[in-house]
C-alpha cells in the first residue's frame, strides 16, 4: 500500500516537472516569435545604421555619408522581401487551388478554414496579404 502511494507522489511530481516544461517552452516560443516580429516592425534602416555605428565607430561626417547607403539598402531589402512574399502566397495560393480539384466538399471546407485561420494569425501579426484569396474553385 506504501509502496503504491510512493509511486503515484513520484508520478505527480514527474508530471507536475513535465507540465512546467512544457509551459515552458511555449512560452519561449511565443516569445521568440513576438520579439522576431517586432525587431522587423522597427526600421530596417535604423538596425542597421546602429550596428554600423557601434561595429565601426563611425564619426558624425561618416555617418551623414553612410546614411543614404544604408537607407537605400534598407528599401531594397523591404522591396525584396515583399516581393518573396507575394510570390510564396501566390505559391500557395495556386497550391491550395489545385489541391481542392481534388477534394471532396467537406475537405475543401477545411482547406478555407486552415486558410482563414492562416490569414488570421497573418493579420493578428500586422502582416497583410498582397491580394485577396482566391474564390473557391467549383465542386463538379
Amino acid at each position: 500500500m506504501m509502496r503504491a502511494l510512493s509511486g503515484r507522489i513520484v508520478l505527480g511530481i514527474a508530471l507536475a516537472f513535465l507540465a512546467g516544461g512544457a509551459t515552458g517552452f511555449f512560452a519561449c516560443a511565443w516569445h521568440m516569435q513576438h520579439e522576431f516580429a517586432l525587431r522587423h516592425e522597427r526600421g530596417m534602416g535604423e538596425r542597421m545604421r546602429e550596428h554600423m555605428k557601434r561595429q565601426l565607430d563611425l564619426t558624425p561626417e561618416q555617418l551623414r555619408v553612410v546614411d543614404p547607403i544604408l537607407e537605400q539598402t534598407a528599401q531594397r531589402l523591404q522591396a525584396i522581401r515583399d516581393e518573396t512574399s507575394q510570390r510564396v502566397s501566390q505559391a500557395m495560393e495556386d497550391a491550395q487551388r489545385e489541391l481542392a480539384t481534388h477534394l471532396t466538399p467537406e475537405q475543401v471546407a477545411r482547406l478555407q478554414k486552415m486558410r482563414h485561420h492562416h490569414e488570421n494569425i497573418l493579420r493578428h501579426r500586422g502582416e497583410r496579404r498582397h491580394q485577396p484569396p482566391p474564390p473557391p474553385p467549383d465542386q463538379p
